[in-house]
């Protein structure tokens, strides 16, 4: 029998692949990031990125960023990412991403970062809030841990908006932009969940995300600098790996009944905060629609194809409490409100003609004991035949379910609601409907599934 034996020796002539350590991004220009390298946020001013050749901090020129009107139609912000059109850097001799700024008026820019590339953005680092004068300042970002960033090709990142200049747009410089090696910079302490220690209600298959990642570090100036940063600076541990595993980029699997605390560590230091998994085992689905599509509109089914909606809770303050912490098993999606007393879905862009359906549906679940008198209403909101909420014809109807009506407010199972338009007789027109509103909750938790107008 003849042994093949596929194993190479690698050659003494061969070499690793290697990935520049230059530190530089910009002075008078661009250096090495090739020749496409913006790219601008989706939904910002496309121009508004330019180099200045008539303002410097050093040398001839400067990044200059013309921040819009808050109603400027090509754009109501500037932002975007300066990425390197080619093969990353390798930042591992760095400690701080430093610049310096200026603007034409005193503001607070929203972010400035680095380490954005589109995907994975495994090492991202955002500086919020940043206040920047007239007259040229040093800003400096730390690096959490240089020796994560092997091939980095999110050089530099940006976002600002107008929210404290009554909307009106400003100019920003920046110059002498580069990754150094400052060696003063104090080791970070970091939090997760914004240092909180936050709790969670889960089912087996259902993934959630550490979040509220922060670390500060005291910076050569003698401020402490907080930034927020990817998970993945950090190393995750679950108490219980049984019952909720997480994997190096914070995201967490519950795989049992049970319950799990989610830490980290930073470097050889505890982070704050933490996240309890409080896993309920298997999650039990709501029913499968049956109606076929074109006998449906739907707001919100995996089921369906749905309409375009506005957003599942409106967060209208100052009364609402109830907040969102969706959740997905296995692929069904799931609207989870929680400190539930009412909540709003608008889909007013358009709004929907449902002249030619007959009922509206929706799946209601609430996992907690039912207090005496619990109501559950569901109310229907048409925008009138102007389209638009508060015009003088908007007309509404409000449907009540108890523990006593023929449709009961159960806990533990799913409530099938199925409301009729013939019995909603202050809903007088369906033919821009605009709004679904859920009221009547105790600050408990509710899941909410296949919401849908049918025939």
């Amino acid at each position: 029998m003849t042994n093949l034996n596929c194993d190479r020796e690698m050659s003494d002539d061969a070499t690793l692949a290697t990935f520049s350590k230059n530190g530089e991004i910009f002075t008078d220009d661009f250096i090495g990031l090739g020749s496409d390298f913006y790219f601008p946020y989706g939904d910002s001013k496309f121009t508004a990125f330019s180099v200045d050749d008539n303002e410097a901090y050093m040398g001839n020129a400067s990044i200059r960023i013309d921040v819009p009107n808050a109603d400027d139609p090509l754009g109501s912000y500037a932002g975007g990412i300066f990425r390197i059109d080619g093969a990353g850097r390798d930042l591992t001799d760095f400690d701080a991403l430093t610049f310096w700024a200026r603007s034409s008026q005193g503001v607070t820019i929203g972010e400035f970062g680095f380490g954005e590339d589109f995907f994975p953005n495994e090492y991202m680092v955002t500086m919020k809030d940043v206040s920047v004068g007239t007259q040229w300042t040093k800003y400096i970002i730390p690096i959490p841990d240089a020796s994560k960033l092997l091939h980095e090709r999110g050089m530099f990142r940006f976002a600002a908006g107008t929210n404290g200049t009554n909307g009106f747009g400003y100019t920003l410089w920046i110059d002498e932009l580069r990754f150094e090696k400052l060696g003063t910079i104090a080791h970070g302490q970091a939090s997760i969940e914004n240092g909180n220690n936050v709790s969670e209600t889960t089912f087996v298959g259902v993934n959630s995300r550490v979040e509220g990642v922060i670390a500060t570090f005291n910076l050569p100036t003698g401020i402490n600098q907080s930034v927020t940063i990817s998970p993945s600076y950090m190393n995750f541990s679950s108490s219980n790996p049984s019952v909720a595993s997480v994997d190096p980029s914070g995201l967490v699997t519950s795989l049992s009944a049970g319950t799990s605390v989610i830490t980290a560590t930073f470097g050889d230091t505890n982070a704050t905060g933490s996240l309890t998994i409080n896993c309920q085992g298997t999650f039990v689905h709501a029913p499968t629609p049956t109606r076929p599509q074109s006998n449906v509109i739907s707001l919100f089914s995996d089921h369906y194809v749905n309409v375009p909606v506005n957003y599942y809770n409106g967060y209208w303050a100052p009364w609402q409490t109830t907040l969102s912490n969706d959740f997905s098993v296995n692929g069904d999606n799931i609207l989870n409100y929680t400190i539930f007393n009412f909540v709003g879905i608008e889909f007013s862009s358009p709004t929907i003609d449902a002249t030619a359906m007959t009922h509206v549906h929706l799946d209601a679940f609430i996992p907690g004991p039912i207090a005496p008198g619990r109501q559950l209403r569901v109310l229907l909101v048409d925008f009138g035949a102007d389209g638009v909420y508060g015009g003088g014809d908007d007309t509404r109807h409000s449907t009540t379910f108890t523990a006593t009506t023929s449709t009961a407010v159960v806990s533990q199972s799913w409530i099938s609601i199925n409301i009729p338009f013939s019995a909603m007789p202050g809903l007088v027109s369906r033919s821009h409907l605009a709004q679904l509103i859920l009221e009547g909750g105790d600050s408990s938790v509710i899941y909410v599934d296949n919401i849908y107008f049918y025939n």
